[in-house]
């Protein structure tokens, strides 16, 4: 029985000596040799050296790409492999095996052990910055100086070029850069980095900017033009340019420190309001219904005539008084319809070469007659030009030299030139003008002229061409 025991004793003490061997080897062996079930950035690393891990990571290792933005949205790529970029993972490496102890590879053996590891890498800085000198905001950093500076543009009004604010650090940009390379974030943020700063204005510098706080609340004028057919916002370029300046060439301020209208200024675009808007007297472009284009001359009583004193008294108080509402203008004469096309689409057109009157009312044609017009054989015939209706008779008698004419239906559009019936004709059309024309009115068929008269309404558009 002590045998027995003896040998379970030393059998025993055999198996601790063997099995403590086997612990001291395997520490010994994982000493520089990475433990069981190590896997480091995705690479199987048991029983490897640092040199064998390396070299795998290194050949998986994706070449960086930093993102640059700022807060306007912009975004800048850097792309390290044009930098010669190479990483390197055999310090980290190192330092990670020898932080384990020699016996992690205990615990390891019960459990799967992942871990990301950043390389430690090189590059060449000058080409860095070589790159980095080719971003936008570099470059607007070596182009732009640190100044204050006001200059006008026609269609956007005064424009400030602060040179002061969002100043570029390129030395602490280079920085960000390296630093987002070695923590793998590959991510700049301009502002939150403090890569921008912003530089102290002088005293000449303030009283620019403060100048360009005034200029700029005016030039957001709130006043809108309804011209009928268009709306136009007196903002930018329009109420900027109706500023004075001074011999520097920069806006003139008041007594009070306000903004200085230049009443001619006003008065210009007033008149260049008129220049476009005013048809009264002008020629016109109208698109006949026999298919061209025929050329109106402007001796019509119809049309549309801004009144530009009012215009101009009216525009010098509303900005004044920082007004912020829409203005139709005022007019000495005004058309049926606002805008540059007054006629509309409801107007009587009166072709003399086709001897053809037509009525269109919202654009649809109503009314398509035969008439007899003015006798050019005898120098009557009927004038051209854009009239308009300016009353209706009933049963009136039109009288002249030598004739007496009772009509059941009188619009006149011109003096005494009118458009009518003519009881006495059977004909209409053709070429009866020419010889047998009247004394310059519209002869109509009676019962057409029925039709127009109560249709037709007074202001309505007269076109009378040939």
């Amino acid at each position: 029985m002590k045998k027995l025991r003896r040998f379970i004793f030393r059998f025993l003490l055999l198996g601790m000596f063997l099995m403590a061997a086997v612990f001291l080897l395997l520490s010994l062996y994982y000493y520089d040799n990475f433990p069981v079930n190590t896997w480091i950035n995705g690479v199987y690393c048991t029983g490897k050296s640092v040199e064998e891990v390396n070299r795998e990571l290194t050949a998986l290792a994706e070449t960086p790409v930093v993102r640059i933005w700022d807060d306007s949205g912009n975004v800048w790529l850097i792309d390290t492999a044009e930098t010669g970029y190479r990483a390197d993972y055999t310090e980290p490496l190192e330092r990670f095996i020898h932080s384990q102890g020699p016996l992690a590879w205990v615990e390891n053996v019960m459990f799967h052990k992942s871990y990301e590891l950043m390389p430690a890498f090189s590059l060449e800085e000058e080409k860095l910055r070589e790159l980095l000198d080719d971003l936008e905001p570099v470059q607007r950093e070596q182009e732009s100086k640190p100044d204050v500076t006001l200059r006008f543009s026609g269609t956007e009004g005064w424009l400030l070029d602060n040179g002061l604010t969002h100043r570029l650090d390129q030395g602490l940009l280079l920085e960000c850069v390296l630093k987002s390379v070695a923590d793998g974030s590959c991510q700049v943020d301009l502002e939150q980095s403090g890569c921008l700063y912003d530089v102290e204005p002088t005293a000449r510098q303030r009283t620019l900017l403060s100048l360009w706080e005034k200029v700029d609340a005016f030039q957001q004028c709130g006043i809108v033009y309804d011209m009928g057919d268009q709306m136009i916002p007196l903002k930018g370029g329009i109420s900027a340019g109706f500023l004075s300046v001074d011999s520097s060439g920069l806006p003139l301020l008041d007594e009070n420190g306000s903004p200085v209208v230049d009443p001619e200024r006003i008065r210009a675009f007033i008149g260049g309001l008129a220049e476009e808007y005013d048809t009264y007297g002008k020629e016109i472009s109208f698109q006949s219904t026999r298919g061209d284009i025929v050329q109106v001359p402007g001796n019509g009583t119809y049309g549309t005539t801004i009144d530009q004193e009012a215009e101009c008294d009216y525009l010098l108080l509303a900005l004044q008084e920082n007004r912020m509402e829409t203005h139709i203008p005022a007019y000495e004469r005004q058309g049926l319809v606002r805008g540059r096309n007054d006629i509309g689409d409801t107007y009587i057109e009166v072709d003399m070469t086709q001897q053809k009157m037509y009525y269109y009312e919202d654009g649809e044609l109503v009314i398509e007659t035969d008439v007899v017009t003015g006798n050019t054989g005898r120098r009557m015939g009927t004038p051209q030009g854009v009239n308009f209706v300016y009353n209706k008779q009933r049963n009136r008698v039109l009288r002249g030299e030598g004739y007496a004419s009772p009509v059941k239906y009188w619009v006149p559009v011109k003096g005494a030139i009118g458009i009518h019936d003519a009881s006495w004709r059977s004909e209409f059309g053709g070429e009866i003008y020419k010889t047998g024309g009247s004394h310059g009115c519209i002869n109509t068929p009676t019962e057409i002229m029925s039709q127009l008269y109560d249709a037709v309404e007074i202001g309505t558009p007269v076109v009378m061409f040939y």
